[in-house]
């Protein structure tokens, strides 16, 4: 995958279910080292979108990565600067697409004169946002489902 060009666009209604199916993959096999079998189907219980999915990206800023017309990556973005969702298909980490989402979301969070973004981060993205300025302010557990997640709570200025 290294050698296609990634492509940044803003999210189509279309889009839920690819996306719906990247979300589940870097769950479930890119998360794999940081989190437990029970913790992973907690966090993503199956492929298939639940019925608030497409308002859940289409009521957001959500981008898009896509590699020859496939997604292979999506962050989301609030109006009010937290980064909700941010994911790569496993065989795209590490290959600048997470890199390029990134960019795209701090350009649209200062197009908008936001100067604070928000985030929990799991264990894989906490190390990226860290690589990408952004600071850690506590790490907590989370419960989805009775079963605990652990996260972390970082932030990053923007703007200046």
């Amino acid at each position: 995958m290294t050698a296609a060009v990634t492509r940044i666009r803003r999210f189509r209604p279309e889009d839920a279910a690819p996306l719906r199916r990247v979300f589940w993959r870097a769950v479930q096999e890119g998360t794999a080292a940081a989190y437990d079998q029970r913790q992973r189907d907690a966090w993503a219980r199956a492929p298939e979108a639940p019925p608030d999915w497409p308002e859940r990206l289409g009521g957001q800023i959500t981008l898009v990565a896509e590699r020859d017309g496939a997604a292979v990556g999506f962050m989301t973005l609030g109006h009010d600067g937290h980064l909700d969702l941010a994911f790569v298909l496993p065989e795209a980490m590490g290959t600048g697409v997470a890199a390029a989402l990134h960019d795209r979301v701090l350009a649209e969070a200062e197009a908008r004169g936001l100067t604070l973004l928000t985030t929990e981060a799991s264990h894989l993205a906490r190390r990226f946002l860290l690589r990408q300025g952004w600071r850690e302010i506590a790490a907590q557990e989370v419960e989805i489902g009775g079963v605990r997640l652990k996260n972390f709570r970082m932030e990053k200025r923007v703007g200046r």
